[in-house]
């Protein structure tokens, strides 16, 4: 028995992915559990910024700390939000500054359809593994968040910013060519980014991710509205934990979840 409050899955990169669950106990290898009956009991909430046993609002935190804390500000979903470059605040310029102002990576990557995103060079190629991409390449790389949300509002004339994840638990991709579109997105970039193009540098990356079988339908476990479940894992893709019985468990979406989990044979 394991218990503890849901944060989203620790990877390594490997192949496949290997992903690890924080618990009290210590980290669960979960591709060691693929193949084997996993019961969730849901027992309660804790906020993962204050740490009191609260209600989760969004993203793992209580409603007072979702709008106070400078880690879910609105330039989080929306870089071309972020005003650090400026030395203007938005909840927290300290902790602002430290996030928005280093390296950000530009990129295309393919997990249910070709999309565009932004991320921190240090969180590649976790960003990648999180969202479950297959394939991805980097388009380029700015040295603050906010030029990075520039070139994305540019790129979502043509490019989608959105995962569509029930495509993506079922496997369903299309093929890309990368050549074309990687030309294609670096025509569609303002020319105040040109200099941070490397149009040479066309260098795909690939992911493996540890599944057995994927499901056919999805069906989406919700701790409120079922607080047991139990079933053989079949996979893991994303921060999705896949079952044999077609339901699917978003990890992060649950984060600030209290858990039980029980492991049987």
């Amino acid at each position: 028995m394991f218990e503890g409050t849901l944060k989203k899955m620790t990877t390594e990169k490997n192949d496949p992915i290997n992903y690890f669950l924080d618990m009290k106990e210590g980290f669960i290898h979960m591709n060691q559990c693929l193949g084997k009956t996993l019961s969730i009991t849901h027992t309660g909430s804790q906020c993962l910024n204050c740490f009191k046993e609260l209600p989760i609002f969004r993203q793992g935190y209580c409603k007072s700390c979702f709008f106070e804390s400078p880690a879910v500000g609105d330039w989080v979903m929306r870089p071309e939000l972020s005003t650090a470059h400026l030395g203007k605040a938005d909840r927290d310029l300290e902790y602002e500054s430290k996030i928005q102002l280093q390296p950000h990576i530009v990129y295309l990557a393919l997990s249910s359809h070709l999309k565009v995103g932004v991320t921190r060079k240090s969180q590649i190629p976790t960003r990648w593994i999180d969202q479950g991409a297959l394939e991805a390449m980097v388009l380029l790389e700015v040295p603050n968040r906010y030029l990075a949300g520039i070139a994305e509002v540019a790129l979502k004339e043509q490019f989608s910013d959105k995962t569509n994840w029930r495509k993506m638990v079922q496997n369903e991709t299309e093929p890309i060519l990368w050549d074309e579109v990687f030309d294609k997105a670096l025509d569609l970039l303002p020319k105040d980014l040109k200099p941070y193009m490397k149009p040479k540098e066309k260098h795909l990356q690939k992911i493996s991710f540890p599944v057995l079988h994927y499901p056919a339908k999805v069906k989406s476990l919700n701790l409120a509205k079922t607080p047991f479940f139990e079933g053989k894992l079949m996979g893991i893709r994303g921060q999705y934990l896949l079952f044999e019985d077609q339901t699917v468990f978003n990890v992060r979406s649950n984060e600030g979840q209290r858990v039980k989990l029980r492991l049987s044979i």
